[in-house]
């Protein structure tokens, strides 16, 4: 192999939040450190513009690595050790020390003050402009290999980039994981995670728009539960209650190819018992009362309810008092079980993330290095993790670059002359 390029210790394949993390504290923990991102796209920190709505969601106000790592349907076991090391408290003090200020919402998800993703953006490239971290775009790593102790980064421009040092933090696409494949690391194949339901059915037709503070969301044939506001939309059903069990049921789910049965549960506060009461109870208290327009519950709005009561056999003139045993009975139904069919998947608004990437068996959690290829270290969405709306997958990124960096900056010491 040639000599390292003059210049450059470091290489980071990626120019998202986890690339530009891992630089900036890398190049400020080893003065003098010369380091180079690449990024393929022509946009840098493409998700952090993105996420939030456009106001970028940094972390979760979660500062319990215990009770943080339950929000990763995948690798929450690797980053116990991890966040016990750098969590979101330290990531609101990171960004407070470069001048930004986050704010925590009623639901636990931190944004800048401004509300606005360039201000995130703004500090790291001014953080990375500081460091004199190097950085080129619409420029892509065709091939990755090593002698054991030096690296080529052979481009698609036919350039060949020579490091003692690299990092890979690409995020799940399949051609940046072929990068780390090709090094022998084990791939599990990226599948898509915080997704919605796509479900046709008349009980949800013309309700979009439609939201229920609270439901119980469950794909029975996979064990698998989730309980939040739900949404329904003009496709089917969203909200963090399906958003939380498209994550955890993500690999099931694709297997299926989005085919599956999904249970309701519109008032799971209420036992069936309590449900059946609740209904006699209107029955005998309002009796001329036309029972498609009057829930006896206000969590209920009106419109799901005449889908609800339609479906158990109601029509526009029925008042409660002519409700037979077994109309209330498959009401009850319809609220405590409906049955709907998820007929496919859409994309949460513009975040995409994937379950899947680099195996964690083959990564040192300490430091972020490969266990089998010596200079090479993983960060970010490349890596087969992934969390919950809310903060969560940036948190992994800050954590996971920031463990790297200081391995990387502790190697650069001992090997500085």
């Amino acid at each position: 192999m040639a000599q390292p390029n003059p210049g450059r210790d470091l290489l980071i394949i990626g120019g998202g939040a986890a690339g530009f993390f891992a630089a900036i504290n890398a190049a400020e923990a080893a003065p003098g450190l010369r380091v180079l991102i690449l990024e393929k796209s022509s946009q840098l920190l493409g998700k952090v513009r993105i996420s939030g709505g456009g106001r970028c969601n940094v972390t979760h106000a979660c500062f319990d690595p215990q009770q943080l790592v339950g929000y990763y349907p995948r690798g929450g076991k690797a980053l116990l050790g991890a966040f016990t090391r750098f969590q979101p408290r330290d990531t609101v003090e990171w960004f407070r020390l470069r001048g930004v200020k986050l704010k925590t919402e009623a639901d636990g998800r931190m944004f800048p003050i401004t509300d606005s993703s360039q201000t995130i953006i703004d500090c790291l490239m001014r953080a990375a402009r500081r460091q004199k971290v190097e950085i080129r775009t619409k420029t892509t790593v065709g091939r990755l290999t090593t002698d054991g102790s030096r690296f080529e980064a052979h481009l698609t421009s036919g350039e060949v980039i020579t490091v003692r040092q690299v990092l890979l933090a690409t995020g799940g696409d399949r051609n940046s994981l072929q990068l780390a494949s090709r090094l022998s690391h084990s791939i599990e194949s990226p599948v898509p995670s915080l997704f919605t339901f796509n479900i046709r059915d008349e009980r949800l037709h013309d309700l979009a728009g439609i939201s229920v503070p609270e439901a119980t969301v469950r794909l029975p044939g996979h064990k698998l539960e989730a309980r939040g506001p739900l949404l329904v939309t003009h496709w089917g059903l969203s909200g963090p209650a399906v958003l939380r069990l498209s994550a955890w049921g993500a690999r099931s789910l694709h297997e299926n190819q989005y085919r599956a049965a999904l249970i309701v549960n519109w008032l799971p506060g209420l036992t069936r018992e309590q449900i059946n009461h609740w209904l006699q109870d209107a029955r005998e208290s309002h009796p001329r009362q036309k029972a498609m327009t009057s829930p006896p519950d206000a969590r209920l709005p009106q419109r799901l309810w005449a889908k609800l009561t339609r479906a158990a056999g109601f029509s526009d003139t029925t008042n409660w008092a002519d409700a037979s045993k077994t109309m209330l009975s498959h009401l009850v139904d319809e609220i405590h079980q409906g049955e709907y069919l998820i007929q496919g998947k859409g994309q949460f608004k513009d975040e995409f993330v994937t379950c899947g990437g680099v195996s964690l068996d083959e990564i040192n959690f300490k430091t972020m290095q490969s266990r089998l290829v010596p200079g090479l270290y993983f960060a970010g969405e490349i890596l087969n993790i992934d969390g919950l709306t809310g903060g969560f997958n940036f948190q992994n990124a800050w954590t996971t670059a920031w463990l790297a960096a200081q391995s990387i900056a502790s190697q650069q010491m001992e090997n500085s002359p």
